[in-house]
């Protein structure tokens, strides 16, 4: 039918007329009450955003020379942040000198991190220098 019966129609039927497909030949109207479409999408985009979850990145700072108790309370708090299914970060800092025990003590507590946290994460990417420090990534399991 032409644009201005159907434009009548809707318009008797006090509803709206809305363009469906304005590329087909010929263009795709529908008769509908545009307004309580609107609010329908709207309800549902809520309610999709209320079933995400979002995740965090938290990160954890360390030195290569950071002591046995101090390195237990870290671990500790990166279990806690594992439970809250959060990812943690951990950074191994260098500073100067420090740099030449990258590869002895500062590889061995990020190791011994891992194999700590064994059943609550998992390691997602392993150490690698970046700069002056070492990261690695751990995830919740």
């Amino acid at each position: 039918m032409s644009p201005r019966e159907a434009l009548f129609m809707a318009e008797e039927a006090g509803l709206d007329l809305v363009e469906v497909s304005p590329t087909a030949k010929p263009s795709v109207c529908r008769i509908m009450d545009y307004g309580k479409y609107r609010y329908e999408l709207s309800k549902k985009q809520q309610e999709a955003k209320k079933k995400q979850t979002v995740v965090e990145v938290k990160e954890i700072k360390l030195r290569p020379k950071t002591e046995k108790h101090d390195l237990d309370f870290k671990i500790k708090n990166i279990k806690k942040f594992l439970q809250q299914n959060n990812k943690v970060k951990v950074t191994l800092r260098f500073r100067g000198r420090e740099i030449v025990y990258a590869d002895t003590l500062g590889l061995a507590a990020l190791n011994r991190i891992a194999t700590e946290l064994g059943e609550d994460g998992v390691m997602l990417q392993a150490p690698k220098m970046e700069g002056q420090q070492m990261t690695m990534t751990v995830g919740p399991k």
